[in-house]
């Protein structure tokens, strides 16, 4: 068994993979927790970027629904899988403060509520007085979730990572796989220095990085710019909530338990690295200034600031499963702004269907689906 990609995906693919008893190799052109996961600012929400009311006109309320519900529970299961595994990641609860903005107005979030509680979710719709009375945020209306989760991505990824080769899995890198021969009976894979790793299974863990040849499923490269402020815990809010706007382009925002603020967005669809962090510099100032204009108690200057990219779809799924036309080849790619909860999905979904019991929602993320 082998996975290409020892990022976050990559790591608790492996992890999960090593658990069933399969021998696995983990390989990355880079190295461990690299690439877009040290950029990634780990807000493992189950609240889809797509609004489950506006997800629920494109495709149907039925899916809508048990999408959000299995994000749900990848939520649930990494937060429980973590602590029973005893890693220290920085691990925490959060609900989450969803803002109005030019996707959601005020109407729209009511909406947005009633889809919610149909589906059996819990939230709290909250008018500007009463926000601003909470959350010292004006003029704004506001729907509340709960039972989010924030962690440290490198060491969540360094934790799974360790868990898979104390059960046998080996890690090599820098390996990098330029071609995929796959078969009936196995799979082979050569990489650019020549050595072929040979396989009966592959699973493709390489985030937005896609090999040619592998179906996009209208996934596309999208940038995201992000800030972290000193620490200052006395003036974080109450409940430490994340905040995030049904706004487009939106800020998100979350704390550390030393009371640093990340705040990050100003996505724009732009792949190529050069160009993404020549931004850098006018996005940090930007996010900077929202930063300060939504949260005037706090001090939004930057301590840092970094840029990374990711992959998007359509409505803001992931593809996971069997790769069409490449027999025993697998891939978790196309995660959108849940990058990290849908890496806990993969994990559970690849390790269902490559022990051959199969996943009651791969029809929702498989390479086959209608949407």
């Amino acid at each position: 068994m082998v996975v290409v990609g020892a990022g976050v995906s990559g790591a608790l693919i492996a992890e999960a993979l090593s658990e069933a008893g399969l021998k696995t190799v983990i390989v990355d052109r880079r190295g461990p927790a690299e690439g877009s996961t040290a950029a990634s600012t780990a807000m493992l929400q189950y609240e889809l970027d797509t609004p489950l009311a506006l997800m629920a006109e494109r495709i149907g309320r039925e899916k809508a629904e048990r999408i959000w519900r299995r994000s749900r529970q990848s939520v649930e299961a990494l937060r429980e899988r973590t602590e029973r595994l005893g890693l220290a990641v920085d691990g925490a609860t959060r609900g989450s403060i969803y803002l109005d903005g030019n996707v959601l107005d005020a109407e729209g979030l009511a909406r947005e509520a009633d889809a919610r509680r149909r589906a059996g979710f819990e939230v709290e719709l909250l008018k500007p007085a009463a926000v601003l009375d909470r959350y010292g945020i004006k003029g704004r209306h506001a729907l509340l979730g709960f039972g989010n989760y924030s962690a440290d991505p490198r060491r969540l990824t360094a934790g799974y990572l360790n868990v898979a080769l104390t059960r046998g899995a080996r890690l090599y890198s820098p390996v990098d796989i330029c071609d995929i021969a796959p078969t009936g009976e196995g799979v082979t894979l050569v990489s650019a220095r020549g050595p072929s790793i040979r396989a009966r299974h592959v699973v493709m863990a390489t985030g937005y990085e896609m090999m040619k040849g592998i179906p996009r499923k209208g996934n596309k490269i999208i940038s995201s710019w992000s800030i972290a402020t000193r620490p200052q815990p006395r003036a974080i809010w109450p409940t430490a909530a994340m905040i995030w706007e049904a706004a487009d382009p939106y800020l998100y925002i979350r704390t550390t338990p030393r009371g640093e603020i990340i705040c990050g967005g100003e996505d724009e669809e732009i792949g190529n690295a050069a160009l993404r962090d020549a931004k850098l510099p006018d996005k940090a100032a930007t996010l900077s200034r929202k930063l300060a204009a939504l949260l005037p108690g706090v001090d939004a200057e930057p301590a840092y600031s970094w840029a990374g990219s990711f992959g998007d779809s359509p409505v803001g799924t992931p593809t996971i499963g069997r790769i069409p036309g490449m027999p025993n080849c697998y891939a978790a790619m196309g995660y959108g702004g849940n990058g990290i909860t849908f890496s806990m999905m993969a994990a559970q979904m690849l390790r269902s269907l490559i022990c051959g019991y199969g996943d009651p929602d791969a029809d929702l993320v498989s390479f086959h689906r209608s949407f």
